[in-house]
C-alpha cells in the first residue's frame, strides 16, 4: 500500500507492516495522513459505510471541550483537512473557551474526515492543555515574561507542538528550536550547567560567553553551579558590569530550590552595588502557584518546564449533529447545530 493512500479496509490494516528497523517510534506526517494513528474502529466504520453505500453521507460534526481553557491545535486540524471536500469553522487559537463550548464545526461527506476523529481530538486536546497551563503562568507573572523550557520532558516528536502551544497560551518564548521557528520566533536560552562544569568556573564561562556570543544575545548567566548564588552573582556583575543583562537561579531541590528568600537576597545585593539593571531569571520546578511570591521577592522572568509540558490534556469530544440535513444526536445530546457566533470560517 502506498504511503499516500489512506486506510480504507481492515484488509489494509492487516496488510500494513511497520518497519521494525525504523529509527524512531513516532508517527511521520505521512503516517498520520494515512490514518495509521487513528483508532481502528474508524476503519471498520469506513468499510461498513462503503458496503452500505453511505460513505459520502452529508453530515455536520461539532467538537466541544470538556472544560475551560485556551484553545490551541486548530492550525494542525486545518492543515489535516484543508485538501478535503469539507467546510470548517473554528474558534481561533489563543482564545479562551468555556466548558462544553463548541470550538469547531465540520460539514461535508463523512468519509472525507470521519477517519481522522482520533487525530483531530488528540491535536486539540494536547495543545489546548499546554496552552492553558502557559496562560496560567503568564497570568500569575502579571506583566513579567514567562518562557517555556519543557521540551526535555516530552518525546522530541511532540516537543515542538508543546512549545508552540505554550507561546499561543501566553509564554514570551521557548527554548526548543523548532517550536520557536514554527512561530517565526528565535529560541530562548543561554547555556546549561554542563558548560560551566566543563569550563570549570562560572566567571570564566561568563567572560567567554561575552566574548564569543553575538552582541544581540542577552548576557544571562547561571550562578548556582559551584558557589553561593549571591557570591557568584556579584563576581559576574563586577566583571561584566553594564553588559550583564541578568543572572539565572536554578538551584536544585537538594539545596532547597529557588526560594523567595534567595531571590530577595540576590536582588538586594545587586541593588546595593548599583546593578539595578540586572534581572533575576528563575527556573527549576516553577509553577503558576509559586510565581507570585517569587515575583514579589524580585524575580524578573520565569523559566517553566514540567508545569507546562506535564499539563493534562483538555478532553475534546466530536458529535454528529446533522445527517442528510436533518438534526440528530445520540441520547443525552441535543440534536441539531449548536449556534456559536465565535466560530470563524477556515475552509
Amino acid at each position: 500500500m502506498s504511503e499516500k493512500h489512506e486506510l480504507k479496509t481492515m484488509e489494509n490494516v492487516r496488510n500494513y507492516k511497520a518497519d521494525t528497523e525504523r529509527i524512531f517510534h513516532s508517527a511521520t506526517h505521512e503516517e498520520i495522513m494515512q490514518g495509521l494513528t487513528s483508532d481502528v474502529y474508524f476503519v471498520r466504520t469506513r468499510e461498513l459505510l462503503t458496503r452500505a453505500g453511505k460513505e459520502n453521507t452529508s453530515v455536520v460534526a461539532e467538537i466541544f471541550c470538556s472544560k475551560a481553557g485556551v484553545l490551541a491545535g486548530v492550525d494542525e486540524v486545518f492543515n489535516l483537512l484543508k485538501n478535503k471536500e469539507i467546510s470548517l469553522w473554528a474558534i481561533p487559537e489563543g482564545e479562551d473557551v468555556q466548558a462544553k463550548e463548541v470550538i469547531m464545526r465540520i460539514r461535508g461527506p463523512y468519509d472525507q474526515f470521519g477517519m481522522y476523529e482520533t487525530v483531530m481530538l488528540g491535536m486539540l486536546a494536547s495543545a489546548t492543555g499546554w496552552a492553558t497551563a502557559a496562560r496560567a503562568c503568564s497570568k500569575a507573572a502579571d506583566e513579567k515574561p514567562v518562557f517555556c523550557f519543557g521540551a526535555r520532558h516530552l518525546h522530541p516528536a511532540v516537543a515542538p507542538v508543546m512549545e508552540r502551544s505554550s507561546v499561543i497560551g501566553g509564554a514570551q518564548g521557548c527554548s526548543c528550536i523548532l517550536g520557536a521557528k514554527l512561530l517565526n520566533n528565535e529560541p530562548i536560552g543561554t547555556v546549561p550547567h554542563a558548560a560551566i562544569l566543563i569550563i570549570g568556573d562560572t566567571l570564566e564561562t561568563a567572560l567567554l560567553y561575552d566574548e564569543v556570543m553575538p552582541a544581540d544575545s542577552p548576557r544571562i548567566i547561571l550562578v548556582d553551579t559551584f558557589k553561593d548564588e549571591a557570591e557568584e552573582t556579584m563576581r559576574v556583575a563586577n566583571a561584566l558590569k553594564e553588559r550583564l543583562d541578568g543572572v539565572r537561579l536554578d538551584t536544585p531541590g537538594e539545596r532547597g530550590g529557588v526560594t523567595p528568600g534567595l531571590v530577595r537576597e540576590v536582588r538586594g545585593r545587586l541593588d546595593l552595588a548599583g546593578f539595578n539593571h540586572v534581572r533575576i531569571f528563575v527556573s527549576g520546578g516553577i509553577t503558576a502557584e509559586r510565581i507570585p511570591e517569587l515575583a514579589e521577592a524580585g524575580a524578573s522572568a520565569f523559566g517553566v518546564g514540567s508545569y507546562i509540558s506535564g499539563a493534562r490534556p483538555i478532553d475534546m469530544t466530536m458529535d454528529l449533529k446533522e445527517i442528510g440535513g436533518q438534526p440528530i444526536a445520540k441520547r443525552g445530546r441535543i440534536p441539531g447545530i449548536t449556534e456559536n457566533n465565535r466560530l470563524v470560517r477556515y475552509i
